[in-house]
């Protein structure tokens, strides 16, 4: 099993876990890997050092968030060139988490102004910004992760990332309250190259994600363009190995087939994220 999507501390909201318990409970449960994100650190350094000396091989990645002032070419590069394998898009800080109300910095540190991020159509004065963050992607031959972005805002990227070479390409929970894509547009992005991505964390708190709707939206989608990731971390979430297996049961639950399932959450998420051999 791979994870590319935990949440650990230290964090700017508390965590269940720090760095390397989380990656030692992967270790224990069997797991060829992991993925840590946060939202307003990168941790690619952090990942260095969790995985050091374990089987498990942990990754890291940057979120483009308040902390690397948005849509920031300069940040990518460092975070690529030290070894990370996932870029974000805007996650907390985008302006859709801000119309939805949902936590952002701003909110534990109130000095803060409420300032958002975006890209085009939403803010066509970004475009240059995010096509230098594409080829940079390319080049690295990383995952671009679209984050918290808008649906307008993911179908305008994909084609740009493309063009630009890029070929590791994922939906950030595109069923989740931001974006709250329609499965029938995500089916179309990931028919292009695309992967969709399920997290066990849509289960345990988003209102609306029964199992019926996450299995109706991996059916739209395909099983063979799914990934399932944990997206815990929380203290009221349970360790991210256990996470995945109830949200591989309730799909399964649902009518959907258990080996193909466990793939989305194995060889389909390792195969996005592992570097290939040269």
């Amino acid at each position: 099993m791979f994870d590319l999507h935990v949440h650990a501390a230290p964090d700017v909201t508390d965590r269940r876990a720090d760095d390397i318990d989380t990656a030692l409970g992967y270790e224990a449960a069997g797991y060829t890997g992991c993925v840590l994100k946060a939202h307003y650190e990168s941790t690619v350094g952090r990942a260095h050092l969790a995985g050091r000396d374990l089987r498990t091989r942990v990754f890291g990645g940057i979120a483009l968030n308040r902390h690397t002032g948005g849509v920031n070419p300069a940040a990518v590069a460092a975070a690529l060139l030290s070894g990370g394998r996932v870029v974000w898009m805007p996650t907390a800080d985008a302006h859709t988490q801000e119309t939805e109300g949902l936590p952002r910095l701003c909110d534990v540190a109130p000095r803060l102004p409420r300032h958002t991020y975006a890209i085009p159509p939403a803010d066509p004065t970004a475009e240059a910004a995010v096509g230098q963050i594409c080829a940079l992607v390319a080049e690295a031959d990383a995952v671009l992760a679209t984050g918290h972005l808008s649906t307008d805002e993911v179908a305008w990227l994909l084609p740009v990332a493309k063009a630009a070479g890029v070929r590791r390409l994922l939906l950030t929970h595109p069923s989740y309250t931001v974006p709250a894509m329609p499965a029938r547009q995500a089916a179309q992005l990931c028919a292009d190259g695309a992967y969709a991505e399920i997290t066990a964390y849509q289960l345990l708190h988003q209102p609306d994600a029964t199992p019926a709707m996450l299995a109706a939206f991996a059916r739209e989608v395909g099983l063979d363009r799914i990934v399932l990731s944990s997206d815990t971390g929380q203290p009221d979430s349970p360790a991210a190995p256990e996470a995945i297996e109830l949200l591989v049961d309730a799909l399964a639950g649902e009518g959907l087939d258990r080996a193909r399932l466990r793939a989305c959450a194995s060889d389909i998420p390792e195969s996005l994220v592992v570097p290939r051999i040269s």
